[in-house]
């Protein structure tokens, strides 16, 4: 028997616990934040759960924490000093390791500490006992959860928890210039996925305007065609590397092999999204790469999901299929064409 905390984007807890309850049987839920954050009592050890989620990681699981220790809340000095506590206690763990501390709460918590000043005293801790604290890319997580009567507490590495962002919700900074914010989807899918824009060489945007993915690419270096019959942003028209094609996906044709990046950002029926990128199958290389954003509009997103990855499985695998933190009625599917 194991607990943890498991965290989904707002709306789509009942998704993570439906897909979780397909995989673990007699697993319970007690919700922490509505639509949001729920505890799990799962009847199988950390590590087999562990083994199970990365054999077949959920969709809508942004996050996950084990808990290994629950400290009731005495809403004083104590709460910080049982937690630095636990933290000198986990030496043989963070020695010679770069350590990150996370604390979410609920609303109303009774733990009085904010997390910047939980960080700063577990901070001074961890480098007592000889660990590097860091905000990003560390070895290991200690994460907190304040509840409305227990700090929930355990340790695990960004690879066990699915995120080195506390509760997997994955930040950046609005850049000037910027065209929209469905730039931080490609941003998040990148670093989710470990792809590397940049070793790509010619890319096509389905879809484009008004032009946020586009941007991000020519960034990255590639030339890029980019269809929508709607305007691109007047900005890039300063990219030499940049094709616009103000027509309809359908209507334009290219000789094959001309891409091999192609991605999709389109607020379309999920098989009509599905019957345009079909057809710039021959326009790909092999083995080219495939980032297309499916919109949720049914009322059975999971059978909605099975039926769109199992068209496209006619021309391309499925590496994995991910509702990120950016995206919000819609999941990002990675793709490889066979």
């Amino acid at each position: 028997m194991s607990h943890w905390i498991g965290t989904a984007n707002h709306g789509f807890a009942s998704l993570a616990m439906e897909e979780l309850r397909r995989f673990v049987n007699g697993i319970k839920f007690t919700q922490l934040i509505a639509g949001e954050v729920f505890k799990m009592e799962v009847p199988l050890s950390r590590e087999e759960l562990l083994d199970l989620i990365q054999k077949n990681e959920p969709i809508f699981l942004r996050h996950i924490q084990h808990i290994e220790r629950a400290l009731p809340i005495t809403s004083s000095a104590d709460d910080l000093q049982a937690l630095s506590e636990l933290v000198r206690n986990a030496r043989s763990r963070v020695e010679d390791h770069t350590v990150a501390v996370h604390l979410r709460r609920v609303e109303k918590s009774p733990f009085m500490y904010s997390a910047a000043d939980t960080k700063s005293v577990l901070d001074a801790v961890l480098m007592e006992l000889g660990a590097e604290t860091v905000m990003q890319s560390p070895d290991l997580i200690l994460s907190i959860f304040a509840g409305s009567e227990e700090l929930y507490v355990g340790w695990g590495t960004p690879a066990e928890q699915l995120s080195d962002w506390p509760g997997g919700a994955v930040r950046f900074q609005r850049e000037e210039g910027q065209i929209s914010r469905a730039k931080f989807k490609l941003l998040e899918a990148e670093r989710a996925f470990k792809l590397y824009f940049e070793t790509f060489r010619e890319a096509i945007d389905i879809g484009a305007a008004p032009g946020g993915w586009t941007q991000l690419l020519l960034e990255r270096g590639l030339r890029v065609t980019s269809i929508d019959p709607a305007e691109l942003h007047p900005s890039l028209s300063a990219y030499p590397r940049l094709t616009a094609m103000k027509k309809n996906a359908s209507d334009v044709k290219f000789a094959p092999g001309t891409f091999d990046l192609l991605v999709c950002d389109m607020s379309w029926s999920p098989m009509q999204m599905a019957k345009l990128v079909l057809e710039k199958t021959d326009a790909l290389t092999e083995g080219a790469t495939a980032i297309i954003t499916l919109k949720l509009m049914h009322k059975k997103p999971l059978q909605t999901i099975r039926d769109v990855v199992e068209r496209l499985g006619s021309s391309f695998e499925l590496k994995r299929a991910k509702q990120l933190f950016h995206n919000r009625d819609e999941i990002t599917l990675y793709l490889v064409k066979k």
